[in-house]
């Protein structure tokens, strides 16, 4: 019985170790044949079956058998170190490494670091808010009045009656004076939307930054001050720049802050429509009506705001033509910044 045992054992596994390519492959053999509950180990656990007349003998043949087979195994095994070392010998170290392509921060992402690190060194926090916004805190805690056009379907993504994605990103001062009395001073940058055609200069998705300073005593002069600051920081201090009147729901006065034409250097072209300037921000002093509408006295208090748009910041200063090129995910452009 168990010398039909060993034949059986010894012929399977002449078979499987004729077929072992690898060493996870003699791994597997070895557990199966050799290991605590192997196999080979199970035969001489049928020692006790025998007599003890038989016993001497059948323990000879199970340490010869057990010798054999862990002589092939190990014959094997010396083979596949072989072939190791001959493979590690063919390698030539002087060679240099391959390189990986690592990813890299979007350049919307690095745009948005650089603002952040610069009004953070002008003693800005951070905060943000959710895309999806009320009515009230969109438009009319902003004094939007109720036939304003960007309350209509074709600037609006409404998701309800109540309820819209937001077309900037000026609600979130809404929230933040609704729970922080003054001095207030921060940015709030996120992602914004507007029911827009897509082109090369206009995007249904887009991200701004927007700011606020609200304490006594705050000017326009302070607005200005900070804004030019930002921009030469920014983008360097040979920049030329100018405030033009404009008009903002939210703010009164309200302005512009256009630089020089990065194309043109302000000689006129089609980018800048021939003006030799080009707008990176709107700004102004806060409405009255909005500290009404969170509860601060409009008597006591004053402050600025300013919005701009994270794309157009990036464009102007690495002359980008096309903003839909920021989300279309091309390696080629992505690999240059």
């Amino acid at each position: 019985m168990l010398q039909e045992k060993i034949k059986l054992i010894n012929k399977d596994f002449s078979f499987e170790i004729k077929s072992i390519k690898d060493a996870k492959q003699l791994d597997d053999l070895r557990v199966k044949y050799f290991s605590k509950n192997g196999l080979v180990p199970s035969l001489f656990a049928l020692l006790k079956e025998a007599t003890s007349k038989e016993k001497p003998l059948l323990g000879k043949i199970l340490n010869e058998f057990r010798t054999d087979l862990q002589n092939q195994f190990d014959n094997v095994n010396s083979q596949l170190n072989d072939i190791k070392n001959t493979n590690l010998n063919k390698l030539d170290l002087t060679l240099p490494g391959v390189i990986s392509n690592i990813g890299s921060k979007h350049i919307l992402t690095q745009t948005l670091d650089e603002i952040k690190f610069i009004f953070k060194g002008m003693g800005f926090s951070v905060h943000e808010g959710p895309e999806l916004e009320s009515d009230y805190n969109n438009f009319e805690a902003l004094n939007f009045a109720q036939d304003h056009p960007a309350r209509d379907m074709q600037d609006t993504f409404f998701v309800s009656d109540d309820f819209v994605l937001r077309t900037h990103t000026s609600p979130v001062q809404i929230r933040l004076m609704k729970k922080q009395k003054p001095p207030v001073r921060a940015i709030m940058p996120g992602r914004v939307y507007r029911n827009e055609a897509v082109s090369s200069r206009s995007y249904c998705m887009f991200h701004q930054v927007e700011g606020l300073y609200v304490d006594t005593d705050v000017t326009f002069a302070e607005l200005k001050g900070t804004l030019a600051s930002f921009a030469k920081q920014f983008y360097g201090d040979d920049l030329k720049f100018r405030f033009r009147p404009s008009f903002f729901p939210f703010t009164e006065p309200s302005a512009e802050m256009d630089i020089t034409c990065f194309i043109c250097k302000g000689d006129g072209c089609k980018i800048c429509k021939q003006s030799g300037w080009l707008e990176i921000l709107g700004c102004g002093m806060v409405d009255p009506n909005v500290f009404d509408n969170v509860g601060y006295d409009n008597e006591k208090y004053t402050g600025y705001a300013f919005g701009m748009g994270i794309e157009r910041i990036a464009m102007l200063k690495f002359g980008i033509t096309d903003i839909r090129v920021f989300f279309e995910n091309d390696y080629r452009f992505l690999k240059q910044f």
